[in-house]
């Protein structure tokens, strides 16, 4: 045991206790990949229900202004009224297959007088311009259109936007500048609208139906927690070694080391720097 007593001293008591910083870290960021697992399957969950389902009524899924149940997420619902196309607003710095452009929201008078805010879909940036080159014009009159519910968006600090332009889909800041009894809870994606016009924003995609790396992250931190425990007890056993070459029995355990490694032959990796000093 007098051999081993160097691993007791303050200095690998530090080691440990940084290893042991480390596995916690390593627990924690560990959860985390867990936790954005469980979000990510939710999501899928949510698109799988909802996006094909049956169209809903407004007032079913979104009762008050200013609330949104998550679960409704891509909830189709059909509303009938009128766009406010005077009214409309461009969210910016809405990349599109790695194009610049913005989403074009118009706001949607309803037949009972509410406004639910409309994303009509996305156009490119201008060529020349911080603005859109064209924004498709949306069908005038009394429409029936059909949409799928998202929520509000945060702001975003120290972004800010021009007139006419919003940062994000932030509803009680949109409700401002409409200054109409304005649904703040949540809003609609454009599925269809009858009538339609021909000239069209781009469609908002489905979202894949994908959980992404989130578990493999989660079992690798895992992994890289226990290593770490690993990698000290193999640090102090080429300590030991070191500090016991002298030692018979230690020298022996050595020289059956370096014959099992001459039976073995030369790594791949020995060949290689052979060849290169060659």
């Amino acid at each position: 045991m007098k051999k081993w007593r160097f691993a007791f001293s303050q200095r690998w008591f530090g080691y440990l206790a940084l290893v042991i910083a480390f596995a916690i870290g390593c627990v924690f960021l560990s959860q985390w990949q867990f936790d954005r697992r469980e979000e990510a399957a939710a999501e899928v969950a949510r698109v799988s229900e909802n996006w094909d389902a049956e169209p809903q009524q407004l007032e079913n899924v979104m009762p008050k202004l200013d609330e949104f149940d998550v679960d409704n997420k891509w909830v189709s619902v059909a509303v009938s009224g009128q766009y406010r196309e005077s009214e409309q607003l461009l969210v910016r710095g809405r990349p599109y297959s790695g194009q610049p452009g913005f989403e074009v929201l118009v706001p949607f008078q309803l037949d009972s007088g509410r406004v639910l805010v409309v994303d009509r879909g996305w156009v490119p940036a201008g060529n020349s311009q911080d603005t859109p080159d064209a924004v498709p014009t949306p069908p005038t009159g009394r429409i029936d259109i059909v949409v799928r519910l998202k929520p509000s968006e945060p702001t975003v600090q120290g972004r800010s936007a021009p007139v006419g332009q919003v940062a994000t889909i932030h509803l009680p800041r949109v409700a401002e500048i409409l200054d109409e009894p304005t649904y703040i809870g949540g809003y609609g994606i454009l599925a269809s609208e009858f009538p339609s016009v021909a000239d069209m924003p781009i469609a908002y995609p489905k979202p894949l139906l994908d959980e992404g790396a989130h578990l493999s992250y989660a079992f690798q931190w895992v992994a890289f927690g226990v290593l770490a425990f690993i990698g000290l007890g193999w640090a102090i056993r080429q300590e030991y070694r070191l500090i016991n070459e002298a030692d018979p029995v230690e020298r022996e355990r050595a020289e059956k080391r370096k014959r099992k490694a001459e039976d073995r032959g030369p790594t791949d990796a020995e060949i290689e720097d052979a060849i290169l000093d060659a």
